[in-house]
């Protein structure tokens, strides 16, 4: 007994110390980061352009196993794994010598539209290639097949890559996901061939491919392996078929706008795609097995094969499950038996879809899930929706979709998402929806054409306990809300309770939910109180009242996480208050429209995180303080309508992240600061309406924003970037918004403002000549130079800015022609050059002739059409080329008169040298007698030969 324990207490010593000898072997074996490795990954780097705020060193550190997006072997010390992301610049060569490299990810980049390049396919190691979203464009390297290990290959989501042909693919034997999402690929109608070769092809992904072929020759093809196919938005021909082998294959989840396929054991399918009709195509399965073996979930989705036929009729689908068809324009629906079925999902969002819903659709009893989203459906909800008791999402938003929501709704007792927003549903909300105690999301609002919820506030929402999200926009509840409303919101996450009519004073509420939209009511008092939980707060348009300091600095507020805060539109008043160092989370904030006072404080610097600043139609004055250029991160900034009355502080050129600088009616003075010149990223720049005087900079053309097509780096508003995972929710919620005088009138833009480039120097008291560099600003909309005292002429190549769609020079001291270059600008859609010292005649072109006189009265010496004052010859001939002649008729007008003058030349240098040289004038006349005398004996001899032969030939 006593020598059994002995050898088991020396076996377990044993053993101990073979582990730690391993764990020692282990770690003595682990290297450090290979040199050559090292090396050609600071090459790469060093081809990146980083955007502003990107920690480099998250990605490129010193010790190659804490590099966050590179990865090492821990035995041998070579880099096996590279993933970099939001970059730009190119794609440096010395990726070739990481020789064990097996997974490169170069997604959601922008290489600024410039080739993939070709030595990628040199990289035989590679098994794993994303290039996603990365702005890539031109043609795919063909190169790229003779990476024969890869197994996962993601070029989808690029801005213009194509193929002339995919045979290069034949390469790729390993394959088995194969993402060519929005590559255009219409050139080669073999790929389905191509594609049905690969023996190991798991996912295919043919989104927005422009494909137009379905080979007919074909036939046949086996995808036995294929688990996921997507061919959403295809174009393809008429008359195209095709014969799918999917044997144990099947219908799986998916997105709207696809079918995808999952292996399962015995049931073999036939699966045919063809086109009947230019609009009607379909995707039709037959069984040869009985379906109630097919017992895993089964989700049948749209197949997508025409978008351009969906806006004209709905693609007729027949699924493994189904059968959808859209007959004369109205939607019905054709199903096999689902009883076998244990759940179905059904997706036909997006697709224009017209008619009303089909009855048929209601009797799927275990339909789980039902998305009829943004079509074109009309009609009722038939009071057969209550008999899908398994249903737990409900959308059919953004249809036109009237009468009353039916009362069987209440028998939905699973619904967890209810979504009945932007129809045009009538009546009152029925009572039965305070059964559906699971419902978390509901969303009724934007039904305002012929029904509303109010006008009482909705009592029915005390029994939900459960509701997360809460969208009740524009419902025309004109109520007060009651107190146990703000109790029972405690616990939901976001609220949308905007344009309304709803009242009540807030004064003492406390708020918790994470989004809060209450604008666009009639609620009063001081601001309410917030919670740590709130991230975003829009109070706009209502009539809340008091010192903005009392909220800002309240105790409670300051451990608040608020990012974005819209408090424009109310009767705020006071100063701004110094408290600002408790806003720290703060990237939006408009306070505009209100009654602040006093100075802009310089503890408004300490918001470090903020993007978009609006103080607009305040009564703030004073200098602008320094420490605002601390707010690196700013992208707006609108202070308009206050009468600040200094100088712009040449500081704000160190701002290089703003994008939008609206300083207009503020009473600025003196020159606009050359540094203005160094907003690389600005593309609306607005100081109209002040008393700005000097000449306009000449270096506007270094703002590169708005003389690049394409900037590196895209600015992103701040709710898109900044919120994360809250960017979903938000949408509608809130929007940055500036208002601009585009075309001679404000306007609001919201979504499209990213697209606007304008600069607006009008009503102010600039001197000197339109700078001729300004053309050099080719992607400019809109140019507002008008009331001030500019003179010389307008820019000859003003016509180079071909993205012009307003131009306003009137009510200046501008002299000489309109440049011709003016009718080059098809976009022009408004010019006015009104009250000006032009001459001449105005250019002919269809673009000009669209204007009225209006927009070229006031000039006395300006003439022709549209003006009533018609045109002198000299003043017709002051203009380069005469009006309505083309540069052909003027190049002929110069050849005659060159031909003229060189005949004048010519003449005079023969004739004045006879006229001065007697020697050479007789020699000359000589010359001419001798010549006369020859031809005369020629002639008599020649006429004496004639008459002979004609006598003798009457003999």
């Amino acid at each position: 007994m006593g020598a059994s324990s002995a050898t088991c207490l020396l076996f377990l010593l044993w053993l101990f110390a073979a582990t730690l000898f391993l764990s020692f072997f282990e770690a003595e074996s682990n290297v450090s980061c290979n040199e050559k490795d090292k090396q050609a990954l600071l090459k790469f780097k060093r081809s990146l352009i980083f955007p502003p705020g990107y920690s480099q060193d998250d990605c490129f550190s010193w010790d190659c196993f804490g590099w966050n997006k590179v990865h090492c072997d821990k035995k041998t010390g070579r880099v096996t794994k590279l993933s970099v992301t939001s970059v730009g610049g190119e794609i440096s060569p010395s990726l070739l010598e990481l020789e064990f490299l097996n997974y490169l990810d170069l997604s959601s980049n922008n290489f600024n539209c410039t080739p993939i390049p070709s030595f990628l396919g040199s990289m035989g190691s590679l098994t794993h290639l994303e290039l996603s979203e990365a702005n890539f464009c031109g043609l795919i390297p063909p190169q790229l097949g003779n990476l024969s290990s890869l197994h996962y290959l993601d070029l989808g989501d690029n801005s213009d890559l194509y193929v002339d042909n995919l045979h290069w693919m034949s390469g790729l034997s390993a394959i088995q996901v194969l993402d060519l999402s929005s590559v255009d690929l219409h050139r080669e109608v073999d790929w389905l061939q191509i594609m049905s070769k690969f023996p190991s092809l798991s996912e295919l992904y043919l989104n927005y491919c422009q494909l137009d072929s379905l080979n007919p020759f074909l036939g046949f093809v086996n995808f036995t392996t294929l688990r996921v196919l997507e061919l959403s938005v295809g174009n393809f021909n008429q008359n195209s078929n095709l014969t799918l082998n999917l044997q144990g294959m099947q219908l799986e989840k998916a997105p709207t706008n696809q079918c995808v396929l999952t292996p399962i054991f015995q049931p073999s399918v036939s699966c045919q795609i063809s086109r009947s009709s230019p609009f009607s195509a379909f995707l039709k399965c037959n069984f040869h097995t009985c379906q109630n073996q097919w017992t895993s979930i089964l989700v049948v989705f749209l197949l997508t094969a025409a978008s351009s036929s969906l806006s004209h009729s709905y693609d007729q689908v027949c699924g493994a499950i189904g059968l959808y068809q859209y007959l004369h324009q109205q939607l019905q629906l054709c199903l096999l038996d689902l009883r076998s079925l244990y759940l179905l999902d059904l997706g036909l969002g997006g697709n224009s879809l017209k008619g009303e819903i089909p009855p048929s659709i209601f009797s799927l009893r275990k339909l789980r899930a039902l998305y009829l989203d943004s079509n074109k459906l009309t009609g009722k909800i038939p009071e057969s929706l209550g008999q899908l008791k398994h249903l737990t999402d409900l959308n059919l938003t953004n249809n036109s979709l009237s009468g009353p929501i039916p009362s069987s709704i209440g028998n939905l007792s699973h619904l967890v998402g209810l979504q009945l927003s932007e129809n045009q549903f009538n009546g009152t909300i029925p009572k039965t929806l305070g059964l559906l105690s699971n419902l978390e999301e509901l969303s009724i609002g934007n039904n305002i054409l012929t029904g509303t919820i109010g006008p009482n506030f909705p009592t029915w929402l005390q029994t939900q306990r459960s509701i997360k999200e809460l969208y009740m926009s524009h419902s025309e509840i004109s109520d007060q809300a009651p107190s146990w409303f703000w109790n029972w919101t405690s616990n939901i996450e976001i609220i949308d309770l905007s344009y309304n009519l709803i009242e009540g004073d807030v004064s003492g509420i406390v708020l918790n939910s994470v989004i809060i939209d209450l604008s666009s009511n009639r609620f009063k008092g001081q601001m309410p109180q917030l919670l740590t939980n709130v991230k975003l707060l829009n109070i706009a348009n209502n009539s809340f009242s008091g010192p903005i300091s009392s909220f800002m600095c309240k105790k409670m507020n300051q451990k608040n996480k608020l990012m974005a805060l819209d408090a424009s539109n109310n009767l705020l008043s006071g100063e701004l208050p110094h408290c600002w160092r408790y806003w720290q989370f703060l990237t939006h904030l408009d306070l505009g429209s209100n009654k602040i006072s006093g100075r802009i404080p310089h503890s408004m610097g300490s918001l470090v995180a903020l993007q978009s600043l609006y103080l607009r139609n305040n009564r703030i004055y004073g200098d602008l303080p320094s420490s605002l250029k601390k707010c690196s991160n700013l992208i707006l900034i609108d202070l308009g309508e206050n009468p600040f009355s200094v100088t712009i502080p040449p500081w704000i050129g160190e701002m290089t992240s703003l994008m939008f600088l609206r300083l207009r009616s503020n009473g600025f003075k003196g020159y606009i600061p050359r540094q203005i010149c160094e907003l690389s990223s600005l593309i609306v720049l607005d100081l109209g309406n002040n008393s700005l005087s000097g000449p306009i900079p000449n270096c506007l053309k270094n703002i590169s924003a708005m003389t690049i097509p394409k900037p590196i780096f895209e600015a992103q508003f701040s709710y898109n970037s900044t919120y994360g995972n809250l960017r979903l929710h938000m949408d509608g919620v809130y929007n940055e918004k500036l208002k601009l005088v585009s075309k001679g009138t404000e306007l609001e833009y919201k979504e499209n403002l990213k697209f606007v480039k304008i600069i607006d120097l009008s009503s102010n008291n600039l001197s000197g000549s339109i700078p001729s560099e300004i053309s050099v600003i080719s992607e400019l909309c809109f140019l507002n130079l008008s009331r001030n005292q500019l003179i010389g002429k307008i820019p000859e190549k003003i016509g180079i800015m071909k993205k012009l769609e307003s131009i306003d020079l009137s009510q200046n001291h501008l002299s000489g022609e309109i440049p011709l270059s003016l009718s080059s600008l098809t976009f022009l859609s408004r010019l006015n050059l009104s009250y000006n010292n032009l001459s001449g005649k105005i250019p002919f072109s269809p673009q000009l002739q669209t204007f009225d006189a209006f927009s070229n009265i006031g000039n006395p010496q300006l003439c022709g059409n549209p003006l009533p004052r018609n045109c002198t010859i000299g003043e017709e001939s002051q203009n380069r080329t005469p009006i309505g002649k083309t540069k052909e008729d003027s190049y002929n007008s110069n050849f005659y008169i060159g031909m003229g003058v060189g005949f004048a030349v010519g003449f005079w240098a023969v004739c004045g040298v006879l006229f001065f040289n007697r020697t050479w004038r007789h020699a000359y006349f000589r010359l001419f007698d001798d010549m006369k005398d020859w031809v005369y004996v020629t002639t008599v001899l020649n006429m004496n030969w004639l008459l002979e032969k004609l006598r003798s030939c009457h003999l």
